[in-house]
């Protein structure tokens, strides 16, 4: 029952509804015991020939009045106990929500997609079904137990303690069933989480399973997967398939035991035949509570599971935080880089050294160099996606961990190189970051990343649904309108990380001339492998395993013959052969 325990602080956040709910469950099992108590009374006046017809109105009255009073009061207990669960389903998925939104990056590196979205839905579910189905077996197999217990005491203790004497069986078979149900629900909700992110993937990476023709294979793990999902829940469903047969075996003896003593009770003239009528019905009435335990194991064993996943869960801190004085003020001025070392966390090798540079506002810088040179590491830092801890970076001479992250984040518009895409419409995805814009508004910064003209030619303009991740555009497409919806925020820092990729060399150029007229006064930073990116960029880097290796100017580098020459020279003659060829 420890789950109940770990779910205090919900039953005292809603102790009013809990309060009336089990108040009216109590009242409801009550006037349960009514009716069973009339017909011994009424068997025994047909077996002694007193019966009338105004008896029999009364106790027939008093049945319906009963009844009516325990149509009433489960209507309300299972108002406020289900109710109550239900608020405890939305509280936790709102604390997984946000917590995931908190989280830095390196978590979900080291997470499946679809765990995560599983201990979003089935174990929340599972918690939310102890605290509405599990307070509910709690309390009205104790209460409605008890209350038939003492009442069957009152007609016959020898009778009832009889009937109860194979009661310790049942309690030790269900705990020993609960124990096993706890350790296999634990790997069937494991199986299922796996099950949920296959799924996700696929469904996600769908394009490319086609692509490359393995669909039989994909279909071939699925099954596999599915399969071991229905066998690690059969092995629950084993379980839990024990607690009604051994509970009812138990049952069916202590109406043994009843029918058999109580018949001698009545011979011997210690029990009238309508008390052991009624006692008859009290024991069916005690299958319910003894069934109920069953039960309470089975939901009580699966929240407890659940909630253990949920709780390690949000016991995770961010690795990223405000720190302890931070202003909640955007950033403007100077940009100064000055890192010394920086690793990712668990390696050794560093990503950057000696990374020092500054850059004053309306200024472009232009980041390049081979794949993995630190590019995406240096803009990471400065969104503090990572903390640097051997340097520093700082914008208008203050450090940026001395603003808090929301301060941080609202100066910059950031156009990663994973271009991703809501499930909405084109206008929606580009006021992604600003819900309340015009139309107007997002049409002008459509057009400053040159995409409107393409908008316009979909069949649905502005309205079209560009489907899961933008999965109905074209990359170039996806890009601009990434670019699109940085703009629209107004950003003071504008961050392009291998955005223009996708785009052809006029489209480029038109964007960046565009870019370049709209913030005169505010910071662009641009990583690219594509060099006619930066070739306008009052400063370039070239970096190579995390070291600044070249810098300055287009012009300067080019008179420098090193990395940037050679490469730019490489992809001009590309660009060039790609148009046609040479003349000689």
């Amino acid at each position: 029952m420890r789950v109940f325990r770990d779910l205090w602080w919900f039953f005292v956040q809603e102790k009013k509804s809990y309060i009336i709910g089990i108040i009216f469950l109590i009242v409801a099992s009550s006037f349960s015991l009514v009716p069973p108590y009339v017909v011994g009374v009424i068997v025994d006046h047909i077996e002694q020939k007193s019966l009338t017809v105004n008896t029999l109105l009364v106790w027939v009255g008093l049945i319906l009045a009963s009844g009516v009073i325990h149509y009433g009061s489960n209507f309300i207990w299972r108002s406020m106990l289900f109710g109550s669960a239900i608020k405890l389903g939305r509280q936790l998925r709102n604390q997984l929500y946000e917590h995931f939104t908190n989280m830095s990056p390196g978590f979900f590196q080291k997470r499946r997609t679809g765990d995560l979205m599983a201990h979003a839905t089935n174990d929340v579910q599972a918690v939310e079904g102890t605290a509405g189905e599990g307070v509910l077996t709690l309390v009205d197999s104790v209460v409605m137990g008890s209350l038939v217990v003492i009442v069957m005491f009152f007609f016959s203790w020898e009778l009832t303690l009889i009937t109860l004497m194979p009661m310790p069986l049942m309690a030790w078979a269900t705990s020993r069933y609960g124990t096993l149900l706890h350790e296999r629900f634990h790997k069937a909700q494991a199986a299922f989480s796996e099950l949920n992110d296959k799924v996700q993937e696929n469904v996600a990476g769908m394009r490319v399973v086609k692509a490359f023709g393995i669909e039989e294979a994909e279909k071939a793990k699925f099954r596999k997967q599915s399969a071991d999902v229905v066998d690690k829940n059969m092995a629950v469903a084993r379980i839990d398939a024990l607690f009604d047969p051994t509970i009812s075996f138990i049952v069916g003896i202590s109406y043994f035991l009843a029918i058999f003593f109580g018949a001698v009770f009545v011979v011997r003239n210690t029990m009238t035949l309508g008390e052991l009528t009624s006692f008859t019905i009290y024991l069916g009435l005690l299958i319910w509570p003894m069934l109920a335990l069953g039960f309470l194991f089975n939901i009580v064993e699966r929240g407890r599971a659940s909630y253990d996943r949920i709780s390690r869960l949000l016991k995770i801190k961010p690795d990223i935080v405000n720190r302890e004085g931070a202003v909640d003020e955007r950033p403007q001025g100077e940009i100064a880089f000055h890192i010394q070392t920086f690793a990712y966390p668990g390696q050794e090798t560093p990503a950057l050294q000696n990374v020092h540079f500054s850059l004053q506002p309306g200024e472009t810088v232009g980041l390049v160099g081979k794949t993995g040179s630190g590019k995406t590491t240096v803009l990471k830092l400065l969104l503090r996606e990572f903390d640097c801890e051997n340097g520093d970076i700082a914008i208008g001479g203050r450090s940026i961990y001395n603003y808090t992250l929301d301060a941080l984040r609202r100066s910059i518009g950031y156009v990663p190189q994973d271009h991703f895409l809501f499930s909405a419409t084109i206008a929606e995805n580009i006021a992604f970051a600003n819900p309340d814009a015009s139309q107007g508004e997002i049409e002008r910064v459509a057009r400053l990343a040159h995409i409107h003209e393409d908008i316009l030619g979909f069949q649905d303009g502005y309205d079209t649904i560009v489907g899961e991740r933008g999965v109905t555009l074209s990359g170039g497409q996806k890009q601009r309108i990434s670019i699109a919806r940085a703009l629209l925020a107004d950003p003071d820092i504008l961050i392009l990380d291998d955005s223009l990729s996708a785009v052809d060399a006029k489209t480029e150029e038109a964007i960046l001339r565009s870019l370049k007229q709209t913030r005169q006064n505010k910071t662009t930073i641009i990583a690219a492998h594509r060099l006619s990116a930066v070739q306008h960029a009052n400063l370039i880097l070239v970096l190579d395993q995390g070291r600044i290796v070249e810098r300055g100017t287009h012009d300067h580098l080019m008179n420098n013959e090193g990395w940037y020459a050679s490469v730019y020279r490489s992809q001009q003659l590309e660009a060039l052969v790609a148009k046609g060829g040479m003349t000689s």
